[in-house]
């Protein structure tokens, strides 16, 4: 009796667990097999259990987003940039020691010119052709960007403007009355929201996948120096890059930028540039081909971490963003900034890292003066700093 118990225990945790790890169509095949197994609730106990009433009203309510996708397909186009990249003949051009010793090979090996291509998506925001995209979609030394109109026509383009910064960048295509897709206030998102993410991955024009916000303000990421990314687990995969985000009044809301995955492909972790941020850039690039951002100079700014603190002295806990280098010619210099300087705050807002301070340095208007906040040897300062533009023009 105890062995045939103990048996009966060991099944009972090892399917417990099994059931963890298995695809829905087991589970499926088990709650048949209890259905046989147990008698069936009445109808009149199902409808008034709180799963059943938790679920009747989801199903009721998911929307149908057809007409939302028409539309917004019209105003997605698929890019492909052609690139010139010079690659060296020297068997050893990828061994670090060889180089280390030797140096550059082109001397003695020579190199070639190669084509590169790259594949992604884009966003039309005006009648006359202009495009957004992200930046690595048009990155480096291009000969050649064609985009893929959804009525099957292929035009040629040419860059108006890139920012590595936050990954945007503007095309203009040579193209007219065209379909436009209007901006969205992306700081009216919720968690939970529904979304569409269109593009072309892997070649397949006008991709429509569906999902919600998973977060918002993602920043420290790694991958851009200005980062305000939208979280989502539509499908994004290569090619989605530059495509929109697409909220349900079918208004792009972002500018599907990139994926997390371990495999290559969608693991449902997917981020884009929030539109009221990719707009902005937008405007800029086509006004003055480059982001006037707000400067005080020449500084390199680090997150302060644990270690960065002890070096410095500080036997409590610290957040800020660590002056880890500077011009003395900045207007940062001028000000009173030090290296070993701490900030915790920029007109009145707190700094937490450097992404932070950052973010909010570059928003800055320029030809302003910024009430920046420090600690300095564990003495908490204020200064005020001038804030100039590109090449520290005031204005």
């Amino acid at each position: 009796m105890f062995k045939r118990t103990t048996v009966s225990l060991s099944l009972v945790l090892a399917g417990f667990v099994s059931g963890l790890v298995l695809t829905s169509r087991l589970r499926t095949a088990s709650e048949g097999l209890a259905d046989q197994a147990q008698p069936k609730p009445a109808a009149a106990a199902v409808a008034a259990s709180p799963v059943a009433r938790a679920m009747a009203p989801l199903g009721a309510t998911v929307p149908d987003f057809s007409d939302v996708a028409g539309r917004a397909v019209t105003g997605i186009v698929n890019i492909s940039a052609v690139s010139v990249v010079r690659t060296p003949n020297s068997p050893f051009a990828n061994d670090p020691i060889f180089r280390q010793f030797f140096g550059s090979q082109d001397d003695w090996f020579g190199s070639r010119i190669q084509q590169s291509l790259s594949l992604g998506s884009g966003v039309i925001i005006s009648p006359d052709g202009y495009v957004v995209t992200n930046n690595h979609v048009v990155a480096g030394n291009v000969r050649e960007i064609t985009a893929g109109l959804p009525d099957k026509r292929e035009v040629k383009g040419k860059i108006v403007g890139r920012d590595p910064l936050t990954d945007i960048a503007v095309v203009k295509i040579d193209a007219t009355n065209l379909p436009v897709l209007p901006w969205g206030d992306s700081s009216k998102l919720k968690v939970g929201q529904w979304v569409l993410a269109i593009g072309s991955p892997f070649r397949l024009n006008q991709t429509v996948t569906l999902g919600i916000v998973s977060a918002l303000g993602r920043t420290g990421i790694g991958l851009a120096g200005y980062e305000d990314f939208i979280q989502t687990d539509a499908a994004i995969n290569p090619g989605n890059s530059g495509g929109g985000l697409i909220d349900a009044r079918g208004e792009v809301v972002g500018i599907n930028s990139a994926i997390y995955s371990e495999s290559g492909g969608s693991q449902g972790v997917g981020f884009a540039v929030s539109s009221n941020l990719a707009r902005r850039i937008a405007e800029e690039l086509i006004r003055y081909g480059e982001v006037r951002r707000g400067s005080i100079g020449a500084v390199n700014i680090q997150t302060m971490t644990p270690d960065i603190a002890a070096q410095l002295g500080y036997t409590t806990a610290v957040t800020g963003a660590v002056v880890v280098g500077m011009s003395r010619t900045s207007p940062a210099y001028e000000a009173g900034i030090q290296p070993g300087d701490v900030i915790v705050a920029f007109n009145g807002r707190p700094v937490e890292s450097g992404e932070a301070f950052t973010k909010l340095l570059a928003d800055s208007k320029i030809g302003s003066t910024a009430t920046v906040e420090l600690l300095r040897e564990g003495r908490r300062m204020t200064l005020k700093v001038p804030i100039v533009g590109p090449g520290g023009k005031p204005r």
